[in-house]
């Protein structure tokens, strides 16, 4: 899942979509005229100030969850649970009790401690779960999100929910500014009249919704340039002083010397945009990026201003996106610090009609002390394979025996880092960067066809090896050997549908780790009881009924193949289930027997050593077409 670069790094995702978005703005939309009742100018050089500002930002409007006299209507905490709500409601009959993540992004919640993720789960009054707050400016939601398809990439959650909330205006009101410093702050006048409230969330889920069109969430970057640049914009000192606010005799003090104030440095400003432009022509280079095939860019700033200096910035670079893919609705919603590309893509799917296959580059940048961020989204269709939750390899019901629970908590352990590693390999990195051939799928196929192709045949070998006291496994071997000794003809027949130009078996071009798979694989099945191949069945059916399912969809929008070429791949994610379900009686069979825990120490040394060779294999594929 994790690619790093020379200092960046790029989080790469195969189980994360977004399957449900939500945002409340409170209250009515207030235009221009209005902003006096909320946000008044207290004399002329205030009011020339706004002016100028709204001339250029192109806001006309915006809301606040202020009331006219500077009272709270809501809390940050409120406007993110309201988000979560319209984001449920609409998510086609996920419940707050299915999510097992909460991950929020803020500027600043509602109280410095504790965290505004552990605020919104106890206004939601949500079950126990897993939560995390990220505090920042603009890019807080994107490390939130991160943190969130992490979640569901390396663990067995099913749904996370990330949500950004803010609300400057509390901030801006004329009482905060007289008798203050303030009134001759610049920076801080200029953000009274660009930011404003709201609050947007996405519900996040290990497999696209099974009704209509879903967001994958193929990869993240974001990268913080705090070591090479002063702070632009913060809340905390006061002009001219380096003192953080509580190291004022009083927060009395503090506050009218301005330290509360939210401020800004346009002069570094125009270095945010050049960092933005420098990242994005390096993820072009890098392959994530291809600008010819993004067909929505939704793009995260804070002035019209300066959505046409980032264009301008992409045209000198020579990788511009035409204007009329962006999207924005900053002149109508204004500038949501956190919260605005959630509320923005929440506003995006309803405004503009997407279609399976489509890209969505997202871009946030963050003047806090330079952050830039960009992730992808890849819109994809309902799909009854996947569309129903996969569980993982090691999923069993309660009322497990304990030395069942232990073997299955140490394969798990395995498992995880497996399918981290497996998505890193090159193979599957070209499948999540939409990057995938013929070619591709043709090299995967040779390699894959003589591992089952001799599959059924060390099951035989091992069936043959069985002693007392595991005799009773026998009927179990040969079940799955003959569900699977035919299986390598239909693998065969997509070779050949997919345009494979081999003429018989014997002239496949072999993979060294396909090759070593299966050496490995004889030499156990030779020895007396081999019951720890059951650890192998673990990892090579597991792939199969829980990698194959989600690979599917991608491959099928990817090659321009007939159906009949991923008979195969339907078969095998169809069917591992119940061989899953086989594997666990045969488990139970040999802990029954196993009294030294020598069995199921054997078993989870095969499943990674397996997995070692499987990775191997899949690396082998193509490995110099990355």
């Amino acid at each position: 899942m994790v690619r790093a670069g020379s200092r960046a790094m790029v989080l790469k995702f195969g189980s994360a979509y977004v399957t449900s978005t939500g945002a409340f703005l409170p209250g009515e939309a207030i235009d221009n005229a209005r902003m006096d009742a909320f946000i008044a100018p207290f004399d002329e050089r205030c009011e020339r100030i706004k002016r100028s500002i709204l001339s250029e930002n192109g806001i006309q409007t915006r809301h606040y969850a202020i009331d006219e006299q500077g009272n709270p209507r809501f809390t940050a905490a409120h406007m993110a649970a309201e988000a979560v709500r319209a984001c449920l409601a609409a998510s086609g009959g996920v419940a707050l009790e299915d999510v097992d993540v909460l991950c929020t992004g803020s500027t600043g919640g509602d109280l410095a401690v504790p965290g505004f993720a552990n605020m919104v789960q106890g206004e939601l009054g949500a079950a126990p779960m897993l939560t995390s707050s990220h505090q920042g400016v603009c890019a807080a939601g994107v490390a939130a999100l991160q943190h969130a398809a992490s979640a569901l990439e390396l663990s067995d959650h099913r749904h996370a929910l990330v949500v950004a909330s803010e609300m400057p205006s509390r901030m801006f009101k004329r009482s905060r500014f007289v008798p203050t410093e303030g009134r001759r702050d610049f920076g801080a006048h200029f953000l009274r009249w660009m930011l404003s409230d709201g609050a947007g969330a996405w519900l996040l889920s290990r497999a696209p919704r099974a009704d209509g069109l879903s967001l994958r969430l193929d990869w993240v970057h974001s990268r913080s340039f705090s070591g090479d640049h002063p702070v632009c914009m913060q809340v905390g000192t006061a002009p001219r002083d380096t003192r953080s606010y509580l190291d004022y005799p009083s927060l009395h003090e503090a506050e009218r010397a301005g330290a509360f104030l939210l401020r800004q440095d346009l002069r570094l400003l125009p270095r945010l945009f050049e960092l933005g432009v420098h990242e994005y022509v390096q993820l072009i280079r890098r392959e994530l990026i291809d600008p010819a095939r993004v067909d929505h860019f939704v793009c995260h700033y804070s002035s019209e201003k300066f959505a046409g200096v980032i264009a301008e910035l992409m045209n000198k670079a020579g990788f511009e996106i035409p204007t009329e893919r962006w999207y924005s609705n900053l002149t109508r919603r204004g500038n949501t610090g956190a919260a605005s590309i959630f509320v923005m893509l929440d506003e995006f799917l309803r405004d503009r009609p997407v279609r399976a296959g489509q890209r969505v580059l997202c871009m946030v940048p963050e003047s806090g002390r330079f952050t830039i961020s960009f992730f992808q989204l890849t819109v994809v269709e309902s799909n009854a394979e996947v569309s129903r939750p996969i569980p993982a390899p090691h999923d069993v019901a309660t009322g497990q025996s304990p030395e069942l629970g232990l073997l299955i908590s140490e394969l798990a352990s395995v498992w995880h880092d497996f399918q981290s590693r497996l998505r890193r390999t090159p193979l599957l990195r070209r499948v999540t960067a939409g990057q995938f051939t013929r070619e591709d799928y043709l090299a995967w196929m040779s390699a894959w066809i003589p591992q089952v192709r001799y599959g059924s045949q060390w099951m035989r070998r091992a069936l043959e090896q069985l002693r007392e006291p595991y005799l009773e496994l026998g009927t179990l071997i040969e079940a799955h050997a003959n569900d699977e000794q035919d299986d390598y003809m239909i693998l065969w027949d997509d070779y050949k549908q997919a345009g494979g130009q081999a003429q018989s078996l014997e002239t496949l071009q072999r993979n060294a780790g396909g090759e070593a798979l299966n050496a490995f694989m004889f030499a156990r099945a030779a020895q007396p009881n081999p019951v720890d191949l059951l650890g192998a069945i673990y990892i090579i059916e597991g792939t199969g009924q829980r990698v194959i399912p989600q690979l599917l969809p991608e491959l099928r929008a990817q090659l321009s193949l007939p159906e009949r070429a991923f008979r195969f791949l339907r078969y095998h994610g169809a069917n591992d289930e119940a061989h899953l379900a086989r594997w666990l009686r045969a488990v139970e069979i040999v802990l029954a027997h196993d009294k030294d825990g020598k069995a199921r120490d054997g078993i989870v040394q095969t499943a990674r050593a397996v997995a070692e060779l499987y990775i191997l294999q899949f690396k082998g594929v193509r490995p110099d077409a990355d």
